[in-house]
């Protein structure tokens, strides 16, 4: 069965371009533009593994990672934060919030694939994508 990852990003064509690239790759992809659709999203379906914008309109990735870290139902998930934000310190704290790790903006259309299989097989240690 594939692996199924919500993407959560504000942006139609980040988003657009994330989703296919990651169904190409066999992943099931479900899609949320905000932190509200996010978690209607999750009550519907838990994800194996999500993505997440950090500059979200109303409640930022951050706040609803740690939102998400603080339910015991999706303290497990992997969240990794998909971000433009690629100042020092950034990572710390995305990392801090609870997220797995980070991948930075623009997407690199040929490594996301490997670069989510990773998170999903190793999340133990918090930690930039390859």
């Amino acid at each position: 069965m594939a692996s199924c990852v919500l993407i959560v990003e504000d942006n139609p064509t980040n988003l657009k371009l994330a989703s296919e690239v990651l169904e190409n790759a066999g992943f099931r992809v479900i899609r949320a533009v905000d932190s509200e659709q996010a978690q209607l999203a999750l009550r519907q379906e838990r994800p194996d593994l999500i993505l997440m914008d950090i500059a979200l309109p109303g409640m930022d990735g951050l706040a609803l990672t740690r939102r998400l870290r603080a339910d015991p139902s999706f303290g497990t998930i992997p969240i990794v934060a998909l971000t433009a934000f690629a100042m020092k310190g950034d990572d710390q704290k995305a990392l801090e919030a609870g997220c797995s790790g980070y991948i930075t903006k623009p997407i690199q259309v040929r490594e996301l694939a490997g670069q989510v299989r990773s998170f999903l097989l190793s999340t133990v240690q918090p930690r930039k994508a390859p």
